[in-house]
């Protein structure tokens, strides 16, 4: 399914919320959170979906990140609770496409950081994108409000 059908559950616009402490171990030497770490409260928000949701894939199909990208528009700093915001922008055949953004909690509506997320579910052994299957879309919706 290239483009979101009205038989897909899953809907454009649909958002992921996960709120995760900052750890102070999470700052750098200018006293801020590492840029690197915001790729990780991402990936632990699309693993939270993923579990919270049971979208278990069987033996041989994989998750796999396409593309990851942030612009740093504000700093974040210790102690602080991040909230990792995921919208679907797009739903593909065997990808998904989010719109990430990351706030901190007591300031909502203030982007911190701004990305983009494709994740594309893949044959284990071959690497070739293999479809979405109507279970996994299902629970996926969800949980995207």
């Amino acid at each position: 399914m290239s483009e979101e059908t009205s038989v897909c559950p899953l809907k454009v616009g649909g958002v992921f919320r996960c709120v995760m402490p900052v750890r102070w171990g999470d700052m750098d030497a200018v006293g801020h959170v590492n840029n690197t770490l915001y790729f990780k409260y991402v990936e632990e928000a699309r693993a939270q979906c993923f579990e919270a949701e049971q979208v278990y894939f069987p033996q041989g199909r994989v998750p796999l990140l396409a593309h990851a990208s942030f612009d740093f528009l504000k700093s974040v700093v210790y102690p602080a609770t991040v909230v990792v915001l995921m919208t679907v922008t797009r739903i593909g055949r065997s990808s998904l496409t989010f719109d990430v953004t990351i706030e901190v909690d007591g300031e909502p509506g203030v982007p911190y950081a701004k990305g983009k997320n494709v994740v594309v579910v893949a044959d284990r052994e071959t690497g070739q994108s293999s479809p979405w299957t109507a279970f996994e879309l299902e629970r996926l919706a969800r949980f995207f409000v």
